[in-house]
């Protein structure tokens, strides 16, 4: 591609607005590069973090705070796999067990670090931010709106061979099935 006297090198993938995008639509890159950017966050807040002299209650909200924001970042189009939520779960889990000062040998089950902390499972934010922002589409003026939820149907394109790519259509499909919430929702603001 060139732009004006600039020539623009083809490329497998490229950072935009701070998501790593790839050229194959996967979403492993971004993936990683969230995960490490959370990591940063959290080597930046160590010094309260890991501090035994802080409570953990406040430990936690200074974790909700920088570090989990850092993470989630861009996720709401994240057309997410079960292993891309169990990479973000895993990391947010060494970051909670490394400030509440346990390990996995002491045998501590998570969701008892995650009560002691004061943080709800990464996952669920993932969710949450997903429909957050899939109401904010739905909103939209009808004259921008492309496809509804309600509307949506299959792709009439013909795929390749192979497992076919998850969508985000699908994904936002499934969040509702499993919270048991209706597309028309969106616009009852009082919820």
């Amino acid at each position: 591609m060139k732009v004006g006297d600039h020539i623009f090198p083809q490329v497998t993938r490229f950072k935009y607005l701070g998501s790593l995008v790839q050229n194959d639509g996967e979403i492993e890159a971004d993936v990683s590069h969230r995960i490490q950017v959370g990591w940063l966050k959290w080597r930046r807040a160590s010094s309260v973090l890991c501090d035994k002299k802080v409570p953990l209650k406040l430990k936690g909200k200074f974790y909700r705070t920088p570090v989990r924001p850092a993470l989630l970042y861009g996720t709401e189009c994240w057309a997410v796999k079960s292993q891309h939520e169990n990479q973000v779960s895993v990391a947010e889990m060494k970051m909670l067990r490394w400030m509440s000062g346990k390990t996995r040998h002491d045998r501590i089950r998570n969701d008892t670090i995650r009560e002691r902390v004061g943080v709800a499972p990464i996952v669920e934010k993932l969710v949450e931010n997903r429909l957050r922002w899939f109401g904010h589409v739905e909103r939209r003026p009808v004259y921008v709106v492309v496809r509804r939820v309600d509307q949506m149907e299959e792709s009439q394109v013909k795929r390749g061979k192979g497992r076919p790519r998850k969508t985000i259509r699908e994904t936002i499909r499934k969040d509702l099935e499993v919270n048991e919430l209706n597309p028309n929702l969106v616009y009852d603001r009082t919820l």
